[in-house]
């Protein structure tokens, strides 16, 4: 019996020895956690290396207890925490699959784009710059990366009817976003997280935000067509993997005259 009362589950030619020489080095993290949470880790970790895709299914309970010779019950409760953790979800009747992360909603939280009808609408994406640098010191701190390390820096416009409404800094650890370098991004559509899938790989699962206003520089002014001093709300987020590994850090300007908040309270 294990330290979570779980039973193994042996078939009669592998040797106990064999059992838990498998079963330890397929669950690499902390040996003092609960199997349940060491298998949960270890999930997220081949979620996080493309194992499987979001929107694809998972393993059943079934083939994962075999495959990590676990009980049913002990591969259960490491579901449930990622689909607590919004990494997997439950269809009825289908399975688990990963989850995708809908991040549009989080831009009309904030700013109010839509036709006079009440409609939403999407901003268009213009991307002023995008080039390769050495991290400043508050960008190597987001993204967990040593002093220097190499970032792409890039510096994008959204608009609507042609009028500038958010101007955006992006932060991108470069050993995972090299290939944007070489992209046309202005031709790839208006949502980033799509093409850092399916050209470097990288899947955004969560990201956290926090939100400010200030008065808007020179720079930022001239790119919303603003006068510097005027008031902007300022949204910063970092994005991770489903590993909780920084992917992007940004910061979001917008005019203070389309923000809003709205949230749903039960």
């Amino acid at each position: 019996m294990t330290p979570d009362g779980d039973v193994p589950i042996i078939r009669s030619n592998i040797h106990i020895y064999d059992w838990i020489t498998t079963t330890m080095n397929k669950l690499s993290s902390d040996e003092r956690l609960p199997l349940y949470q060491r298998l949960r880790d270890s999930l997220a970790e081949q979620i996080a290396n493309n194992r499987w895709r979001p929107g694809e299914a998972i393993p059943t309970e079934a083939a994962l207890s075999a495959e990590y010779c676990l009980s049913t019950g002990t591969v259960r409760k490491a579901i449930d925490l990622l689909v607590s953790d919004n990494v997997l979800e439950r269809q009825q009747g289908r399975g688990t699959f990963i989850r995708r992360a809908r991040f549009q909603s989080s831009l009309f939280r904030f700013f109010r784009f839509q036709t006079e009808a009440g409609e939403r609408r999407v901003p268009e994406s213009r991307i002023l710059s995008i080039e390769p640098v050495a991290a400043p010191s508050a960008v190597s701190q987001a993204l967990g990366l040593v002093a220097n390390a190499p970032v792409i820096r890039m510096i994008r416009l959204r608009l609507l009817d042609g009028q500038p409404v958010l101007a955006e800094e992006i932060w991108l650890p470069r050993i995972r976003f090299q290939a944007l370098l070489d992209m046309d991004l202005d031709t790839q559509g208006p949502l980033l997280y799509p093409i850092y899938e399916e050209a470097c790989g990288q899947v955004v699962a969560y990201a956290q935000e926090s939100l400010t206003a200030e008065a808007v520089n020179e720079v930022y002014g001239r790119l919303l067509q603003v006068s510097a001093g005027s008031p902007v709300v300022v949204i910063e987020r970092l994005a991770r993997n489903y590993a909780g590994e920084p992917l992007e850090w940004r910061r979001s300007r917008g005019h203070a005259s389309h923000f809003r908040y709205s949230v749903e309270i039960r």
